[in-house]
């Protein structure tokens, strides 16, 4: 990837592709192609056709997805497989048929199977069943995935993808029953202690173990792949430990000043009992995260009251 290089970074106002603007423009790329979501539909393709025959992009960056939490991907399966289908077949066909000269799609940790090895490898996919409460997402992530790999086997485009674990960091999106759970704890846990609760109840048990990267590190690490002079088909891109949901909501619970009692509703899902990703393949290229947990969330936390006090807070 060159600085002049014209790149379709799809989904740049979201958590992810806002971190990647800011990784790619401090680096020197400035010739971004931008589009919000009412300027350009991606699960029409007809008119990213249009779009792509107009601006002639040499890179894409699919960073755009619906995406959401346990309750969010229970409750609307067909939506998270219709529109994370519709976004990775729509963009990865048109970057072909318009001859992008290299594609990046992002997928998820949740690809892997429910009860895959610790820490998870990129062979393990399709290994064994895949978790059911994020199935349709995960389904249309693996075929996204399978696009570019076998564009790139058919074709010989350098089209490939990034593995990111469980992601946080400014430009999260805070809705009260749609968002990821880090997200979600930190909005739970900041309006109990400005509504006094003595008590919040959270989902689960808290046993499952979640890995969390800042979106920051992630930018670092995918700036890194596009690096790669033959990347793999897939990588992972994880932080390289994990904690329990219970120790994450005690963590945010700490640095939100929450002083009150947590009370864990066991008849409410787990979802995976654990995902920790194994990340060797990016590590050798010398790449490291600069955020531990406890700094990454309390810059999130900043973030957060920063929004939400000019009432921007993001709640998709």
């Amino acid at each position: 990837m060159e600085k002049t290089d014209r790149i379709h970074l799809a989904g740049h106002g979201g958590m992810v592709g806002s971190a990647m603007v800011r990784a790619l423009r401090t680096k020197g790329f400035d010739n971004l192609l931008l589009r919000s979501r009412a300027e350009l539909d991606l699960c029409n393709s007809s008119a990213i056709a249009e779009f792509y025959d107009r601006e002639r992009p040499d890179c894409v960056i699919v960073a755009a997805a619906r995406v959401g939490g346990i309750h969010a991907n229970s409750t609307y399966p067909a939506e998270f497989l219709h529109e994370n289908l519709a976004i990775a077949h729509n963009l990865i066909h048109q970057s072909w048929l318009h001859g992008v000269k290299r594609l990046l799609f992002l997928g998820s940790s949740c690809i892997y199977p429910r009860e895959a090895p610790q820490p998870m490898t990129e062979e393990c996919l399709l290994s064994s069943p895949l978790e059911k409460t994020n199935e349709a997402y995960a389904i249309a992530k693996i075929t996204g995935l399978k696009l570019c790999q076998f564009y790139r086997q058919q074709y010989g485009v350098l089209f490939h993808s990034a593995m990111p674990t469980n992601l946080y960091g400014p430009g999260d999106n805070y809705h009260p029953e749609n968002s990821h759970v880090l997200p979600a704890l930190i909005r739970r846990f900041h309006e109990a202690v400005q509504g006094g609760a003595s008590a919040v109840t959270l989902w689960g048990t808290g046993v499952a173990r979640r890995e969390f990267l800042h979106a920051d590190d992630l930018a670092e690490g995918l700036f890194t792949v596009l690096s790669m002079e033959n990347p793999p088909d897939w990588i992972n891109v994880g932080y390289g430990s994990d904690v329990t949901i219970r120790e994450l909501a005690e963590l945010i619970a700490r640095i939100t000043g929450f002083k009150g009692e947590l009370i864990w509703d066991s008849t409410k899902p787990d979802g995976t009992p654990r995902k920790l990703m194994d990340s060797s393949k990016l590590l050798v290229t010398g790449w490291r995260p600069k955020y531990d947990l406890e700094a990454g969330i309390r810059h999130a936390y900043a973030d957060f009251l920063a929004l939400q006090s000019s009432g921007k807070l993001r709640q998709l």
